[in-house]
């Protein structure tokens, strides 16, 4: 971690920070700095601060720091890694400030200047930090030949069930596959892209909906990293690259739990891998996370309440519709219902809550799977996804017969669910007697808490989104800024935008005379349906995301 731990030691002595118990205690460890900052007797900041005044340098904490791009092509990801540095900023004169994690190490502070073709002033910061900005910025490790400094990046994965086929000699393969999944997980990603270019093969993550790339290494690693992921599913031939493959991983990164999902398809320059991070820990569960504001809320609770009927989530995929009947489950789930659910696959086990998986080489298809658990005389009836007739048939006469079913369709807003029903083949009579509500939704970015600043709306934002400059008047509107804790983007995290349809006599009325979905959906904005878009704004108007964001998500909504 540091090139003269006795040294610090003595210094953290010094100092008043430990005493010289706390020192003998740890007299012998591999890193005696590391074993006291993971026992809590000082922190990595203490530890940098005492350095940082001994070598007569500033510290800086780089949390409260945004970096620009401009500082950061400064210096190369070669440079970066190999010297543990990051370019800070410049100052009025043009000097460049660089952030290193060993003010004692005499070697970096000579050889930068050299590297670099110029002077600049070091500060100091603590190493965790400079390490997250290294993974975000330069890469990660930089490729399979920088190792892991003992400091905590390249945390271990460990595949619950490869197949024992790793080779002694694929070490370096397998490190690198460990510290994508890692460095993934770290991030909050929910899909891996690893892609064959001409020239390189390319690593982007998709955090909070949006691709990042992280990571180019050489093209030579192809054929060794695939094939160490396939050998991770147990299940997926590692001899067969001409046509696409579908595979599940199961591993344990700490003290955390991953499932991915792992399809592979053959392109001109390879074959192109993503795999889809579903992190049990990170399930929300909670109607209030979804993102609804407290009036939708109150509405969507008393829905979900009901004891018998269709409640349909609508959305393109990738839009939460899972989650959200899961949370929905999770609200509902008391000792004296029983819920049983019928998925393909199942993606998160829920405690309380009979889970079916549809296994269609068997036999195991939606139809047979809602057939027998008709038998299991459940309450509550949740389907993965209505696709045909006859999925839809039983999931009506389900509802028809006293049940409350759950289940989503793929439809752009929610009123154009009655006419996929339709498509399908469902009666419209049997639709308006059975749907209860039907609720569209699309995932935003959230706004940064740490870094969201205050703005204006431009006028094509306030033309576009149709607000009146009056109602901005005791808004808080705010706008993306960027630090460290949101990777520079403005953004953490997604909550979601509603459009809840309800299905009350007059429209049962307006669906059984077969009115088209405009139609329907006029009268549905008439008697009080919010769209997407406007649900959307009045999340700009409350602060939580960005008017961009909005515009993005609902360009579809010509409302």
């Amino acid at each position: 971690m540091y090139s003269n731990e006795e040294y610090i030691l003595e210094l953290l002595q010094e100092s008043g920070l430990i005493t010289a118990e706390e020192a003998s205690a740890v007299q012998g460890q591999e890193s005696v700095v590391k074993a006291l900052i993971d026992a809590g007797t000082v922190s990595e900041d203490d530890v940098a601060r005492t350095v940082a005044v001994s070598a007569s340098m500033d510290f800086i904490d780089l949390d409260d720091v945004h970096l620009e791009p401009a500082v950061l092509e400064t210096m190369s990801a070669d440079v970066a890694l190999r010297y543990r540095a990051v370019p800070v900023r410049f100052d009025e004169g043009g000097r460049l400030t660089i952030a290193v994690s060993d003010p004692l190490d005499m070697e970096t502070l000579d050889s930068l200047p050299y590297v670099l073709e110029h002077e600049f002033d070091p500060v100091c910061a603590s190493v965790s930090k400079i390490n997250d900005l290294l993974r975000q910025f330069y890469g990660g490790n930089g490729g399979v030949e920088i190792k892991s400094g003992g400091d905590g990046m390249g945390a271990e994965v460990h595949v619950l069930d490869d197949g024992g086929k790793a080779e002694s000699g694929d070490a370096p393969i397998i490190r690198l596959v460990s510290q994508v999944l890692t460095e993934a997980f770290k991030n909050k990603a929910s899909d891996i892209h690893i892609e064959p270019m001409e020239k390189s093969l390319r690593v982007r993550y998709r955090i909070d909906g949006v691709l990042h790339e992280v990571e180019n290494h050489p093209r030579k690693l192809l054929s060794a990293v695939i094939s160490r992921i396939k050998i991770m599913t147990g299940t997926m031939s590692i001899a067969e690259k001409r046509v696409p493959q579908d595979g599940r991983i199961q591993a344990r990164l700490g003290e955390h739990d991953m499932d991915l999902r792992v399809s592979t398809v053959p392109t001109s320059h390879g074959e192109s891998v993503v795999m889809r991070i579903l992190d049990k820990s990170s399930l929300v569960l909670g109607l209030p996370q979804l993102g609804f504001l407290s009036d939708d809320q109150e509405t969507f609770e008393n829905l979900i309440k009901l004891p018998d009927g269709i409640l349909l989530v609508t959305g393109p995929t990738g839009s939460g519709k899972t989650t959200t009947l899961y949370a929905c489950l999770n609200y509902i789930n008391k000792p004296d219902r029983k819920i049983i659910t019928v998925e393909d696959p199942v993606e998160y086990q829920l405690s309380g809550i009979n889970q079916v998986m549809v296994k269609e080489d068997i036999g195991m298809t939606f139809e047979a799977a809602l057939r027998s658990i008709l038998r299991q005389a459940p309450n509550i009836i949740m389907i993965g996804e209505i696709r045909d007739m006859e999925t839809a048939s039983i999931a009506i006469n389900a509802s028809l017969t006293g049940h409350l079913v759950f289940s989503t369709l793929h439809t752009n807003d929610a009123p154009g669910a009655v006419a996929r029903l339709a498509d399908i083949g469902v009666k419209r009579f049997l639709i308006a007697s059975a749907v209860r509500s039907i609720m569209a939704q699309r995932l935003v970015r959230k706004l940064c808490d740490e870094c969201k600043e205050p703005v204006d709306l431009s006028e094509k934002e306030l033309r576009v989104l149709n607000i009146d400059p009056t109602q901005t008047l005791d808004s808080e509107i705010m706008g993306p800024k960027g630090c460290g804790r949101c990777r520079n983007s403005g953004y953490k995290g997604r909550m979601g935008l509603f459009e809840i349809f309800n299905i009350d006599d007059e429209v049962r009325h307006m669906i059984n005379e077969d009115l088209t979905t405009p139609q329907i959906r006029r009268r549905a904005r008439e008697l009080g349906m919010r769209t997407l878009r406007e649900d959307g704004i009045r999340k700009v108007l409350a602060g939580v995301t960005s008017a961009e964001e909005v515009i993005r998500v609902t360009m579809s909504d010509s409302d």
